[in-house]
């Protein structure tokens, strides 16, 4: 019994994966979003790799729960497009305020966006930021953020320095 759940379980992950992949082609396609490969985000890993983190973690998710997993992965994965080294430009604070906006900005001249991408792209430093999101999927990308933060920065003490690209797994 526990092989057969784990069987349909690999199963469905797969299959996700799949779907994931469809959701977010055309963006993963463009220059824009291929260029975050050359940004480090936390200690060893890429903007890239970050964000599609965040983006695969938020559509599984949101897909158990029936809700809206294409906004949640198309969201998740324009959640930190913006095209500099935050360490060299910004304070701290000063960045985690303001990259939210460059983000949508740019995420609004690289595709159409819904509601709920935009919520998920303006929003996703709330607890920093004062508005909180709007609709339930841009709380799931929030709460990955944080999550996928985390792990990479407790992954990058241990790397020594080794950058995890996106085609890297851990």
């Amino acid at each position: 019994m526990a092989f057969a759940l784990f069987s349909k379980f690999k199963t469905y992950r797969l299959n996700a994966m799949e779907e994931f992949l469809q959701i977010v082609a055309d963006l993963l396609e463009s220059e824009e979003v291929q260029s975050l490969d050359s940004f480090v985000q936390h200690h060893c890993f890429t903007r890239l790799r970050h964000s599609l983190d965040v983006a695969y973690f938020s559509f599984f998710i949101t897909r158990l729960f029936r809700w809206d997993f294409k906004s949640a992965a198309r969201g998740g994965l324009l959640h930190d497009l913006f095209y500099y080294d935050w360490r060299e430009i910004h304070t701290g604070r000063q960045h985690l305020v303001s990259h939210p906006i460059v983000a949508l900005e740019n995420a609004r001249n690289l595709c159409e966006l819904n509601h709920v991408e935009e919520d998920i792209i303006r929003k996703h430093m709330w607890l920093i930021t004062l508005t909180p999101p709007r609709y339930k999927e841009a709380f799931v990308v929030t709460f990955v953020d944080k999550y996928c933060a985390l792990r990479e920065f407790s992954i990058g003490i241990f790397a020594r320095g080794r950058v995890r690209t996106a085609n890297a797994h851990v």
